[in-house]
């Protein structure tokens, strides 16, 4: 009762003539509901750590605290700073940027802006007490944050000159080195002030063709020195180099992780990467353009070893993955002995925690005096236009002229969560006027977006698509109204709906198809916004709630403990005779299973061979259960590291398939029943 009175009484705040209306019981459980994270609450964890985009990852061991920031691009503030204890839960800490305003584009103004651009491929390091990002800006030189603490106050001081995709590495001799550049790898020794590189330093460490990629990660681990690199020939890998001195000889390893992605497929994208007019359908045979790729290796504190990377989630945006990692030759590789390059979807935690699992923003907001830190602006905002004082418990944004929401200044934006996530704004428009328009976006492109319109004749509902301009329009009797958008990011289709009492939504125009695109080069953003298409400041725009509700908020695997189930492969009608009978699920802890039969149970022999043989403990009879990110069952076995599946070309039962495929060519994705 005391959430809702608190809800009612914000609500009250926000509307006109000091009405509170009852807030309905979805609004109620956004604002308490769970939220994606990957801790499965049983000493194991599920990728991706987060289930919205975080790209470009770099992450630091500082003692026992772990870091990590990544790419922010346009968004404004940027270079988030999380902190964790165990690797997979994670907290907010801060920014390392406010805004950055480097000209007209910055702000979106003259026809100019920098979609696409602006902050990306951080390198983040501590040396001595200074913690440091290095992070690349299209069209200016580098740039360098620095400050004493996590929380700030952070420093930044422009570079002399541009490194692509850049890493630093702190020697232990008191140098320190940048490596930087595409394929051809460039490194040079930075100066005292590590704003310019020491004059005749520079040179080539590696060719074109040899192998490298870019978004290199630069480290030194015992006498010997590695920069991992991401790359696409074919499909997205992560290639390695090693030499005992930064001046080499460097030798090459192609891939010390390939062919990750979990099992997802190749969503809806745009032809070229950048023609937003025609939208190509999914594809679940084009295969390792989603696989993990740009990332790097820590250490813990006991001496484990474990990798992250960036892998593609499609219309969601870039995600980041958690690998353990295995020391083969000399060589890091992500993935698990007997089967390296490959990793676990669901794995043991690399640290154990007593913190319950949680997520590092708090994504619904009440606007009550202050933002949320999951917000960003979409470029530089003008803090003139926009107020939370103005009036209490609401968003203001005051009108600014645009030729189109692209265009608009001050859109608030957050980014989308999968894999399903339904968001609504509650909005007051009586303060718009003529040719204002306000409401609630998905910012991508194509972008489509449901608010109020404000003419000579009144307000009414615009559903308006990039590609379609106003799909569908329908008048309004009152300013205050509830706008909303579901979207589920397994089949990208985005559903909008609006409402006058916050209880019953009527749905306008089609459903919205979303992509991942290289134009803004981000996932979908939900965005709030306000502006006046006549080319003046026209009036003002009142948000008084942003809910967010999951409606998967779940990492962990659906596993049928106790229960009698069988396994079918999905898209095979054949079914191996080991897998006509049910199995019984056998808990063994760490979301590990054994399926009995009886006295005997479902065993793995070395070579991959699976036959029943009697109960007993030990890795032959145990399996990892995981789910496929195009749904289905995936099983691995501890005895060799891989993946149970049918034989296409035999019909029989193994466990050495390397892992799922969104086409399950392999079939190692079941159905559960």
């Amino acid at each position: 009762m005391t959430n809702t009175v608190k809800l009612c009484a914000r609500t009250r705040r926000a509307l006109i003539a000091g009405i509170c209306v009852l807030v309905a019981p979805w609004s109620v459980m956004a604002a308490q509901g769970p939220t994606w994270t990957a801790d499965n609450g049983n000493g194991t964890y599920t990728n991706p750590l987060f289930y919205d985009e975080f790209s470009d990852p770099d992450m630091i061991r500082v003692g026992d605290d772990f870091y990590l920031t990544g790419t922010t691009m346009h968004a404004m503030p940027g270079l988030p700073i999380l902190h964790s204890k165990d690797m997979v839960n994670w907290d907010f800490v801060g920014y390392a940027l406010d805004t950055l305003d480097l000209g007209p584009a910055y702000r979106l103004e003259g026809g100019k802006s920098i979609y696409g651009q602006g902050i990306w491929a951080p390198s983040f390091r501590y040396h001595d007490g200074t913690f440091y990002i290095f992070s690349n800006v299209n069209h200016a030189t580098t740039q360098m944050f620095t400050a004493r603490s996590p929380k700030g106050p952070w420093t930044r001081t422009p570079m002399k000159r541009t490194f692509h995709d850049l890493s630093v590495l702190f020697d232990d001799d008191g140098k320190v080195y940048v490596v930087w550049g595409y394929q051809e790898l460039h490194l040079a020794q930075l100066d005292a002030s590590l704003t310019d590189i020491v004059p005749g330093s520079e040179r080539i460490i590696t060719q074109k063709g040899t192998g490298l990629g870019e978004g290199s990660h630069f480290y030194k681990f015992g006498k010997t020195y590695y920069i991992t690199t991401a790359e696409y020939a074919g499909s997205f890998r992560m290639p390695a180099a090693r030499a005992p001195s930064p001046l080499g000889p460097w030798e090459i390893n192609p891939s010390i992780s390939e062919h990750e992605d979990f099992g997802e497929r190749k969503g809806y994208h745009l032809a070229g990467g950048k023609d937003v007019a025609h939208i190509l359908p999914p594809d679940p045979s084009d295969r390792d353009h989603l696989s993990m790729h740009q990332g790097g290796i820590i250490q813990t504190p006991k001496g484990d070893w474990w990798g992250w990377s960036m892998f593609e989630g499609n219309s969601v945006g870039r995600l980041t993955a958690l690998s353990p990692v295995t020391w083969k030759d000399g060589w890091p590789y992500f993935g698990l002995p007997g089967n390296l390059g490959r990793s676990p979807r669901t794995w043991v935690k690399p640290i154990a925690s007593s913190a319950p699992p949680h997520a590092p923003y708090v994504r619904s907001d009440s606007f009550d005096g202050k933002l949320n830190a999951v917000w960003q602006w979409n470029h530089v905002p003008d803090p003139t236009h926009w107020s939370l004082s103005e009036r209490p418990g609401a968003l203001r944004l005051h009108t600014l002229p645009a030729a189109d929401f692209l265009a608009a200044r001050n859109t608030l934006t957050q980014r989308a969560i999968g894999p399903q996530s339904t968001v609504t704004a509650e909005l007051d428009a009586s303060g718009l006027v003529d040719g204002d328009v306000a409401g609630l976006a998905l910012l991508d492109r194509p972008y489509a977006w449901l608010g109020v319109e404000r003419s000579a004749s009144g307000l009414s509902i615009v559903r308006f698509d990039e590609n379609g301009a106003r799909v569908a329009v329908a008048p309004l009797r009152g300013s205050h109204l509830w706008l909303r958008a579901a979207c589920d990011f397994d089949s990208e289709q985005a559903r909008f709906s609006y409402s006058s009492d916050g209880q019953h939504f009527t749905d306008l125009g089609p459903d919205f198809t979303m992509v991942y695109q290289l134009m803004t080069f981000q996932g979908v953003r939900y965005s709030l916004f306000a502006y006046n298409q006549r080319g003046v400041a026209g009036g003002h725009a009142d948000f008084a709630r942003f809910d967010v509700h999951e409606a998967r908020p779940e990492s962990r695997p659906a596993i049928p403990y106790g229960k009698d189930i069988t396994l079918r492969p999905i898209g095979e009608t054949h079914t191996p005779a080991l897998l006509q009978p049910r199995f019984s699920v056998q808990d063994r802890t760490l979301g590990r299973i054994a399926l009995v039969q009886g006295s005997r149970a479902l065993t793995v022999a070395a070579d991959g061979g699976v036959s029943l043989a009697p109960v007993g403990p030990g890795p032959a009879q145990t399996f990892q259960w995981m789910e496929s990110m195009s749904g289905g069952a995936v099983l691995m076995s501890l005895q060799t590291n891989r993946y149970l599946h049918v034989d296409a070309a035999t019909g029989t039962l193994r466990a050495d398939s390397p892992g799922p495929t969104a086409d399950n060519a392999d079939l190692s994705r079941f159905t559960v029943r």
